[in-house]
Formats: C-alpha cells, structure tokens, sequence
C-alpha cells in the first residue's frame, strides 16, 4: 500500500514537471531565440525552446480540470496513456480488493448479487460516462466512440483472449468427458486436457448470451434502414437494459439458495441410488416380483441382515452403519446426514425407527422413482436391475454438475471484522475516487492521441483501455483458474460470463442514457455486431458444454482478431454506421 502510494506521487511529479512544460535550452540557433536582454558572446545570451514540443503544439490541448498535463504529440500521449491505465488499473485493483473483504465478512447474496458485480463494472461505466459529458453535444459524439470501444473492446477481451488463457492455465487430464481435479499429465494435448465447470457457469452462459437483447433493440431502426424512431429505440433500449440489469442482481441475489436447494436435493436422490445399489449388491435374489411389486422374501432377509440387535426394527445406529459401507463420502455428505435423508422417507410413524413393513414400501416407492427415471418401461423388468446403475450414474452425474463445493477451500471467519470493514470500505472510496479523477483526463488523451495518429479513437480503446480496466480481473481470473480445479474453474468463467453480462447491460444502460439525454447519434451498428456475435457465440457455446477441451481456445482467440478486422472492414469499406 506504501509502495503504490509513493508510486503514485513519483508518476504525478513525473506528470507535471515532464509533460505539460517546454524545455529550454542555451543551445544557440537561427530559429526559435529567446533573448534574456543580456550581451553575451556576442549573441546575446539566447536562450531556444525544444525543437520537439512548439507553442503551436502546447497550446493545441486543453488540461482537464485544468491542471492535469496534456499533450498533443503522440509519443507523449503514449506516455499519459500509459500512466493514466496504470491509475485506472489501481482504480479496479483497489475496487476488486475492498469487494472480496466485504464478501468475506457479509457473504454472498446482497454482496455477492448487487455490489460486487456493479463494482466490477465501476471503471469502465464511469470511463463511458466521462466520454459522453465532455463538452458540447459535437464534442461528445466525437469522444462517446471512445466509450463504445471500450465496451466492446472489455467484453470481447474477457471472452476470447482471458477466456482461453484461463483453459490453458487450468487445464487438466479430461477423463470420461470430466476434467479431473489436479491431474496433469497429457500436456496440450486438444481433446484429452482441458477443463470443466459445474451447471451454474452454463447457466451464467446462457444469460450472458440473452444480456445482448438491448444491443439488438436499440439496433432495430437500422436493422430496418430506417431513419426515423432512432432516439425512440435508445430509450427502450435503455429501458430493456435496465430491466435485465434490475433481473439479473436479483437472479444474483437468490442464485446462493437456489444452488443450495438442488444440491440438496441431488443429495437425496444421490443417497436413494446409493441404498438401493448397495441392496442390490447384497440381495440373493430378485428385489421386484414378476408382478413389478417388492420382493418380500428377499426384502426380509435384507431387513434382517441390517437389523444387527434382532428387535425387528432398524434404529439410528444400525442405519448409520449401513451408510459407512455405502461411501456416501465421495458426494461431500456426512454420515449422519444421510440417515436423516433415509428416516426422513421410510419412518412413516415417526418413531425414530423402521419396521419392516415401512422398509418395504420405502424401499418400493425408491425402485419405482429409478425404474421411472431413464430408462423404458419394457428395459427396467423384475429380470433386470441395470436401471439402478443408470439411476446411480444420473444421481451421481447431476450432482458433479451442480458443483459441491462442501468441505473444500473452507474460510474461517474473519478474526478483526470492523476492522476488516473499515479497511474495505477504504479501498472501495479509494478506488472509486481514482477511476473518478482519471477517467476524464484517459479519454481525453485517447482522443489526442487520435488525433496525433490518425488512428479512429475507437480502435485506440478497443485494444489498450480494456488493459487498464481489465488487467486485474484478468489477473484474478488466470490465478483463480491455476488451481486446476472443477470448482476453481467453475468460478473463474462464472466471473468472466458475469463481467459481460454486466458490461450489456449497466455499462451499456450508462451508455444509452447519456446518448438519449444529450441527444447523440446512436451509429455504432458494427460495433453492436461484433458484441452480439462474440456474447452470442461464447454464450451459447458455455451453455451447451461444461467442459471445454483444449482445442475450444482457438475459437476464442480467433474472436478476438476477427473482431477487430470486422469492424474495420465494416466502417471503413461499407461504410456502416
């Protein structure tokens, strides 16, 4: 923190005493002269102005706030680019660091739904603000360009080049189409190393692919080469935008219970399978009649094997004892647990025990669930049991997808919590504060640089402002996915699926709202293009997979350039707008 600090002062002295002044030399010359009134060697002590930065150039830019440098040669704009990302980029560090200690003490759900990803999208929301304030509405249109590129340039980034970086740093041996936790050993190899992610990310795929709608609806006039309605489909637009934006935090919100509620009930159907393939095994004889009804002769001897104390009824103990030799362990469910779930179905009268009537029909009621769950009436006979294995495999496969985190990675509780909150609640205001104060000066300069260039300032954006404002996601992302877990891998892409969702929808709600209000010109159709066919392509490709070989990075990869040559191609041969 020290460190960044005294960076900080270095950069802004370095800023003031080495960009916004001229350089005077002694150096003599016939053009450029200065004379300080004195006789000195016959020329009179001139003094000369650097060559390389002219009055005409110093006084070609205007100082944001007016005391921020600024200069209109591009090698110097280069440099304020460098040094206002790397601000932006301390911006979006601090950010990420005061939201992970607010989860940490608070939790998911409000946190984890609302702030969080609004946090994320912080730097870049007030970067695209910034553009689309400056000045009159002719200089805005020219400088909102500078927000559309880094929308697109931010969303494209984090689902091409950080989504396959963060396949191939944690890949893993793929197995039965499942990357497997930790194994790496077929190197980089397309179809046997890669890694997978639990039905959640597919989820948040699949969302992020729907966030495009306001892109699409406030595209509609141009689709329709029309001319007129254009301000009319920015405000539903932005209505649209804002009604996903409002869904998605409280999709977010109740996404924690909703995950919790089908882990446990895979855990039930997992525990059911698992009974009844362990019964199976030890059975002598069929379980189901020719009639399709519980064998009783069978059923009883079961019973009875179980019933170690001879009572004729099946206590606690006797079916936790049971339940050790079923390996409810490998699903993260303790033995006690599993019990519960088998009282829970069989102990009818309550009693905290069964008899052997109600281990039947239980055990009944749990054959006819897996006879009815896959496999056809005619294949699932009183001759064959292969459908509880198919159950067992189903049950199991389910609960792989729904990404059982239980007893992995377990946090301990925050030791010093108001101080941990007070240390969060710094680095958010810190962070805020310098993505506020640099945002202005950074599009600015983009936009000199431009002009020093020649290069269209969207472009500009596209590549280096999604750097800045990306670098530490990206950073997290790439650590995060180096775990070579399912659950690490499972969080990263979520991460990276949520970060685009929120860029089409809050960026973009921040976006339309400042072209509806200052009246701009919405002509970015190739721009909105390139969104839409990137979130829709990796959208709908997370949502089909949840597991993603190797060989899936050179579609992402290949988004990304293909992105950029679009667009050019786009606007500079057909001339879309």
């Amino acid at each position: 923190m020290a460190y960044n600090s005294l960076f900080l002062l270095t950069i802004s002295a370095l800023l003031i005493f080495t960009v916004a002044g001229r350089v005077i030399t002694t150096t003599s010359s016939s053009s450029d002269l200065v004379s300080d009134g004195g006789v000195h060697d016959g020329y009179g002590g001139i003094l000369r102005i650097n060559p390389f930065l002219s009055a005409e150039e110093s006084d070609s830019c205007e100082q944001t706030y007016g005391f921020m440098p600024c200069t209109s040669t591009a090698l110097g704009n280069v440099f304020l680019i460098l040094v206002y990302g790397y601000l932006m980029y301390l911006a979006a560090t601090y950010l990420s660091a005061g939201s992970e200690l607010l989860l940490e003490i608070l939790g998911p759900g409000l946190v984890g739904g609302l702030l969080l990803p609004s946090l994320g999208a912080l730097p870049d929301a007030m970067l695209i603000l910034v553009s689309g304030l400056s000045g009159t509405v002719e200089v805005a249109q020219e400088q909102v360009s500078v927000g559309m590129g880094l929308l697109a340039g931010s969303t494209v980034m984090l689902l091409t080049v950080i989504w396959g970086s963060c396949v191939i740093v944690g890949k893993c041996d793929i197995q039965n189409s499942v990357a497997i936790d930790k194994q790496d050993t077929k190197g980089f190899s397309l179809v046997g190393s890669g890694v997978s992610t639990d039905i959640w990310t597919s989820y948040s795929a699949m969302i992020m692919a729907v966030s495009v709608l306001p892109f699409i609806v406030v595209q509609f006039p141009q689709i329709m080469h029309s001319s007129s309605g254009r301000h009319l489909a920015v405000l539903i637009g932005l209505i649209v935008s804002v009604s996903l934006l409002i869904a998605y935090c409280l999709y977010q919100v109740m996404q924690p219970k909703l995950q919790k509620r089908r882990l446990a009930f895979a855990k039930h159907k997992h525990v059911k399978s698992r009974f009844l393939q362990y019964l199976k095994k030890h059975a002598l004889g069929r379980l189901l009649t020719d009639q399709g009804e519980p064998n009783r002769e069978v059923l009883e001897k079961l019973f009875h094997n179980i019933d170690v104390n001879g009572n004729n009824h099946l206590s606690r103990s006797e079916l936790r004892a049971l339940v050790v030799g079923m390996q409810v362990y490998e699903i993260n469910l303790k033995e006690d647990d599993a019990v519960d779930r088998v009282m829970r179905d069989f102990d009818t009268s309550e009693n905290e025990e069964i008899d052997f009537e109600e281990f039947m029909i239980g055990i009944g009621k749990w054959l006819q669930e897996a006879k009815g769950s896959r496999v056809d009436a005619h294949i699932a006979g009183p001759d064959t049991l292969k459908y509880i294995h198919d159950y067992y495999e189903e049950t199991k496969k389910e609960h792989d997808l729904l990404g059982d985190d239980a007893g992995e990675d377990e946090e301990e509780g925050v030791d010093d919590p108001r101080g941990t909150t007070i240390k969060a609640v710094l680095f958010l205001i810190l962070g805020s504060i310098i993505a506020a104060v640099v945002a202005d000066p950074l599009v600015d300069t983009v936009g000199n640089f431009s002009a020093a260039t020649g290069i269209p300032s969207f472009f500009i954006s596209f590549i280096a402002l999604p750097l800045a404002t990306n670098s530490s996601e990206a950073v997290s992302a790439i650590i995060f996915a180096s775990r070579k877990k399912k659950r690490s891998a499972s969080l990263t892409f979520s991460e990276l699926y949520g970060a685009a969702t929120m860029n089409n929808i809050l960026c973009l709600s921040v976006f339309l709202a400042l072209v509806y209000m200052r009246g701009l010109m919405w002509d970015f159709s190739s721009e909105v293009l390139v969104i839409v066919i990137v979130c829709v392509v990796m959208g709908v490709f997370g949502s089909w997979r949840t597991t993603f070989p190797i060989w899936t990075t050179f579609i992402a990869f290949f988004l990304y350039p293909f992105s950029l040559i679009l667009v050019y191609v786009l606007d500079y041969c057909f001339g879309w707008s």
